[in-house]
């Protein structure tokens, strides 16, 4: 995670000192064990199925990943719908959309979502690929939180410094052979590689090799999640273990019902005694009796138990369970709006800190258009993040329709979901309504080009520019008349 330091400690910030690199690399191998259970977790990799019973009793290891389950909702939610950028007025984006097009930002921004929602930050990397001599491409790259960490300074703007990716590497025969750590600075790339270990100490690395990039700042960018940092599941792991251990149990338990002894009472069975039979004194009038003996245990208060767990995992995540019966298929948008409620809640508070990066990835994405020579400003770019939610187009239509005249209709449209240019579709309208009108006036046998903003008078004439009445309209200026 980001790692703030001392700017006067940092020394050189373009060319930082082995010392300072491996004090850095030690403070972030602490969060790895974290980061290794969140994506642990992820990937059902419970704590449940580690877990040993001292008895013979039976251990049935059932895991139900509502993890994964979190972060796939979260993730589809927030990016479900692609982000969308608009410029702001006389100002043009279109080549770094063009660029995001081609790198097909949106798969990257749902990969980016999934680091966020899993271990509560997230990294990119922005670099130029060489196609040939002449011709490079932008591309930007997720890189896992285990092996990237960002430099800043202990300020409130906690700005970048440069930032440090680093990788294990190994030999043909699969064995550990070092590491690469590249450091990348607001000017250039440095690329050390050590010998053993990720230690940063003379004679374990070599020197490093240096390759100047032109974004105009460090191509390493943070996201957070929130302001802890956390992840969208993480304080619902006590609540994970838990269900998995209540069904665990509830396996063994039936398998035990299943598996119940039978009791003699009274007499013996000749032969060998078969496993899961027991004699025992006689009991009754008779003294003589056969029964099973089996565990008793309440079903429904079992399901009262895993009701509550299930839904206290659903209110501490903001996630819904839409499984649940109150989730209907036929309800309308609005309604599944109030049920998300507190999904769209969470999103929100997302949003604000998936912007702040987005905005930096677009400043970074300006100043290598700019060496390039491409004219870009994002300045006032507009960037909507859109809830992947069911919408009733029906309900949204009528609204617009009853609002015309009483809101601007630029503002109603924007309600419209899909629309990032409101101006633009009312300009579309006004365009299909000048064709409507040419289109009934041929059919009329009317003059196509008439001028529509002649006004006729009330004995059905027309009056010209210099205010005379002519029972014939205005002809174009460009139609000689006779």
């Amino acid at each position: 995670m980001g790692f703030p330091i001392d700017r006067e400690l940092a020394g050189d910030i373009n060319n930082p000192s082995l010392e300072l690199l491996d004090y850095v690399l030690r403070k972030q191998a602490k969060n790895k064990r974290r980061f290794d259970k969140l994506d642990r977790y992820y990937n059902g990799k419970h704590d449940v199925l580690n877990r040993k019973l001292n008895d013979n009793s039976k251990n049935n290891k059932v895991v139900i990943n509502h993890a994964k389950y979190v972060t796939d909702m979260a993730v589809g939610f927030v990016t479900g719908n692609p982000f969308s950028y608009t410029a702001a007025p006389d100002k043009n984006i279109k080549a770094i959309q063009d660029s995001f097009d081609a790198m097909d930002i949106v798969s990257h921004d749902t990969e980016l979502e999934k680091d966020l929602s899993v271990f509560g930050v997230a990294y990119e990397l922005l670099y130029l690929k060489a196609i040939d001599d002449t011709t490079t491409e932008e591309r930007i790259e997720s890189i896992d939180p285990r092996g990237v960490v960002l430099v800043t300074d202990d300020s409130v703007e906690k700005n970048p410094l440069f930032g440090i990716h680093y990788q294990k590497k190994f030999d043909l025969n699969g064995r550990e052979n070092g590491y690469l750590v590249k450091v990348y600075t607001a000017k250039g790339v440095l690329s050390y590689r050590t010998v053993s270990g990720l230690r940063m100490i003379t004679g374990n690395v070599g020197k490093p090799k240096y390759k100047e990039h032109y974004f105009g700042g460090v191509p390493i960018i943070e996201y957070r999640n929130n302001e802890e940092k956390q992840g969208d599941f993480e304080q619902a792991i006590s609540l994970i273990d838990a269900y998995n251990i209540l069904q665990s149990d509830r396996v063994s338990d039936k398998e035990a019902f299943i598996d119940a002894l039978l009791v003699v009472y009274g007499f013996t069975i000749e032969g060998q005694l078969k496993k899961g039979m027991i004699e025992a004194p006689g009991k009754g009038a008779d003294g003589a009796s056969v029964e099973w003996l089996t565990k008793q245990f309440d079903e429904s208060q079992l399901q009262v138990l895993i009701k509550s767990l299930q839904d206290d995992i659903h209110k501490i995540t903001y996630v819904p369970n839409l499984n649940d019966e109150q989730f209907a298929g036929n309800i309308s948008g609005e309604a599944m709006k109030y049920k998300l409620f507190g999904l769209l809640n969470l999103m929100s508070m997302k949003s604000r800190y998936l912007v702040k990066g987005l905005r930096r990835r677009l400043e970074l994405m300006q100043n290598i258009m700019l060496v390039k020579s491409q004219d870009v400003d994002v300045k006032g770019t507009k960037i909507d993040i859109t809830p992947n939610i069911p919408v009733n187009l029906t309900d949204i239509i009528n609204n617009i329709r009853n609002a015309d005249g009483f809101i601007p209709r630029e503002i109603t449209l924007s309600w419209l979901p899909g629309v990032d240019d409101p101006a633009e579709v009312v300009k579309m309208l006004e365009k299909q309504k000048a064709d409507d009108i040419a289109q009934s006036q041929n059919a009329l046998g009317q003059p196509s080009n008439s001028n529509l903003d002649d006004e006729p008078d009330d004995k059905g004439g027309y009056r010209d520019d210099q205010g005379n009445i002519s029972t014939k309209q205005k002809q174009p200026d460009n139609e000689l008349s006779d």
